[in-house]
């Protein structure tokens, strides 16, 4: 019994295997061999960080999102500071490349990199450097020679001292004064070293040299700007070659006009002193003098009803200059004169604009405290019909208009050499940030003029197009006209100038210069075809060595340590084939008032003169105040001809202020008797004669 159930039970699973093999099913695949994974580099820096900050919120949980958008700000805000630091190092490496042509007389190349510059110091210091790279003292190259051996070395004694040239040298110039003039010039050692309170980004960029005072500082500003290093350098370049210094033999000519007294003609347009006149241009032409610049008035010409000019007294005084054959260049003045100490002369704007004021005073530049500033109209309205139906630019061009069509036969002549337009404040192209009658006195930061309404509406339009409509308000911690930029939370060290904020702001502050120029000259080059054209550029140089070059700011040029402000504004003026006029102080800045303003003429005359001539710009000359002695005319004609520019470059021009009348009577002609000789290059030994 057994037996047959064993044999029907095993029939049966016979049968289930028979039919099971009917049926397909799924196969155990073979699991794959892990590979091995390639190691992950470990994050560093703000990586690190917002790695652990996202580990910290719960890895791939609902917390990684928040982790990640971290990080990317992170990742942003790193990216925002590498920029600032990559530009903050190119502009400490442009001045300290501007320093060395300048003071040390090193023949470096336009676009020089550290290359050149330690090739330049090695052959300064007497070393050969051959175009390879290879470096030898006196001695045939490395490759000529025998391998060096302990024998070959000379012995050095334990101790020993030896000069070193450093960029910042501790030498004052009292202490370079008590030296001997055919001694060593080494009379201190120099020693670098690092000041250790630092932060790593700024040890690329801050050299801190040993002086007496150990406790000092100098982390907010460039060595090659102190006082002390350009007087040591001066005396230095001195000592080499002080007796080719002031020979101006063979240098290039460069013409020099001689500007009029702004009151030849009075506010009724008539010419005042014909005789005086005369016997003024007689001395000029005595005095070898290429001619001479009048300015036009908008204030006069056009002064009491709209679009009816007078040109009598400005017909009469250019037939009195035709008659000396001198040549002339016309100043189209838009501006007003007087109130700024310039006696009791005033020449305001045309009396139905200052009428049209009464009604709308914000067609006239406005301080944040409300103030209307009528030396010129606000550029807001040069695209606004607020002048009896004319919008600003149209005024300009009718005015401009009608004095080439009164003045042809000059033009035909060829006796108007050029036409300067006055483009803002002081006819120079600036914002009127800088006005005495508002209560600003040197070295103040001045103010943002952006107040007016159509200002305003500008730059509500510019934050809604940037997709941030409260940005369109002025900073509100700028501080007064005479605030200093450490005073202020806008100006400062790190101050909201280079926030995001502070950058959309001053663009758009500067970008409305460049706007005006561009429309101004848009516009005159219909008005005076083939004709020279001639712009005036300011040189606001206090505060140049801070970081936020605030008084440059207040005028109108983005110009801080991290950006370049006058490349914009000098790619508008070469599109017109425009010759940039730059103001020369012709000032000695003593060391208490470069201390108190952290001022540099030198400095910004160096950038703003190098940015136009790499863009192909004709340059000018014009000093901003009078001179009263020789040792500024010769600051000015070393200016206007730089005897170590590679390019031999130099002014194509010089417009000399006059001084007061009674300076006039005493110094004025016999000095700048001897400053024309230097500019036309017929003179050796200036100061010595």
């Amino acid at each position: 019994m057994n037996n047959r159930n064993s044999s029907n039970l095993k029939q049966d699973l016979e049968n289930q295997n028979d039919h099971s093999s009917n049926h397909t099913f799924p196969q155990p695949q073979p699991q794959p061999q892990p590979q091995p994974q390639p190691q992950s580099r470990r994050p560093r820096g703000f990586a690190a960080t917002a790695a652990a900050a996202a580990a910290a919120t719960g890895g791939g949980g609902p917390g990684a999102g928040a982790g990640g958008g971290k990080g990317k700000k992170e990742r942003e805000k790193e990216k925002e500071r590498t920029k600032l630091r990559e530009r903050h190092r190119r502009a400490i490496t442009s001045r300290m490349l501007a320093g060395l042509r300048q003071y040390g007389n090193f023949p470096l190349p336009a676009r020089a990199d550290m290359n050149d510059v330690l090739a330049a110091l090695a052959r300064e210091a007497g070393w050969t450097v051959e175009a390879d790279g290879t470096t030898y003292r006196q001695s045939p190259p490395p490759s000529q020679m025998g391998a060096y051996t302990s024998r070959n070395l000379p012995k050095i004694a334990a101790g020993a001292t030896f000069p070193v040239r450093s960029v910042d040298s501790p030498l004052s110039a009292s202490s370079l004064r008590n030296c001997s003039a055919k001694g060593s010039l080494d009379c201190h050692p120099s020693v670098l070293r690092i000041d250790e309170s630092l932060s790593p980004a700024s040890l690329d960029s801050v050299v801190v040299a040993e002086r007496d005072n150990k406790s000092e500082k100098y982390t907010s500003t460039s060595p090659i700007s102190s006082a002390e290093c350009l007087e040591a350098d001066q005396l230095m370049r001195d000592v080499r070659s002080g007796e080719h210094e002031n020979d101006f033999t063979g240098t290039p000519y460069i013409p020099v006009y001689v500007m009029l007294a702004t009151g030849v003609i009075n506010n009724f347009c008539q010419l005042v002193d014909p005789d005086g006149i005369r016997q003024e241009l007689t001395h000029m032409k005595s005095l070898h003098t290429d001619g001479v610049v009048v300015n036009c008035w908008w204030g006069i010409v056009e002064g009491w009803s709209p679009q009816k000019y007078v040109w009598s007294g400005y017909r009469e005084l250019f037939n009195i200059i035709r008659e000396f054959k001198l040549k002339f260049q016309v100043v189209m003045a838009f501006h007003e004169y007087g109130g700024n100490g310039s006696g009791d002369l005033m020449i305001s704007l045309p009396q139905w604009v200052l009428e049209i004021g009464k009604e709308n005073q914000d067609i006239f530049f406005t301080d944040r405290e409300g103030r209307r500033n009528t030396e010129c109209l606000s550029w807001a309205i040069d695209k606004e019909r607020v002048l009896k139906g004319r919008t600003g630019i149209e005024v300009y061009f009718d005015f401009m208009r009608s004095f080439r069509t009164e003045f042809d036969d000059l033009f035909a002549e060829g006796i108007i050499s050029a036409v300067e337009i006055g483009l803002g404040a002081s006819g120079e192209l600036k914002y009127p940030a800088f006005s005495e009658r508002m209560g600003w006195g040197y070295p103040g930061i001045g103010e943002f003029q952006c107040y007016d309404k159509y200002s305003q509406q500008n730059l509500r339009k510019a934050a809604k197009l940037r997709g941030h409509s409260f940005w369109a308000r002025g900073p509100d911690n700028a501080g007064q006209y005479n605030s200093r930029p450490h005073e202020t939370g806008f100006f400062c060290e790190r101050g909201d100038y280079d926030s995001y904020y502070g950058r959309f702001f001053l663009h758009w502050y500067a970008q409305s210069l460049i706007d005006h120029a561009d429309n101004v000259l848009s516009l005159a080059t219909l008005a005076f075809e083939e004709t020279q054209f001639i712009v005036k550029v300011p040189a606001v140089y206090w505060w140049y060595r801070t970081a936020s070059h605030a008084a440059e700011l207040t005028a109108g040029y983005y110009n801080p340590t991290n950006q370049d402000g006058y490349s914009p504004v000098f790619d508008v003026l070469k599109k017109y084939s425009v010759t940039m006029k730059f103001v020369c102080s012709g000032l000695q800045i003593t060391c208490q008032e470069n201390d108190d303003s952290f001022a540099d003429p030198e400095g910004l005359s160096w950038q703003v003169m190098n940015s136009a001539w790499d863009r192909g710009l004709i340059i000018a000359g014009d000093n901003a105040v009078p001179c009263y002695d020789r040792e500024g005319y010769m600051r000015i004609a070393e200016m206007a001809k730089p005897r170590n520019d590679p390019d031999r470059r130099h002014f194509s021009f010089f417009v000399y202020q006059r001084p007061s009348p009674l300076v006039e009577r005493t110094i004025w002609f016999s000095e700048l008797d001897c400053f024309i000789k230097c500019m036309h290059g017929e003179i050796a030994g200036y100061l010595d004669a």
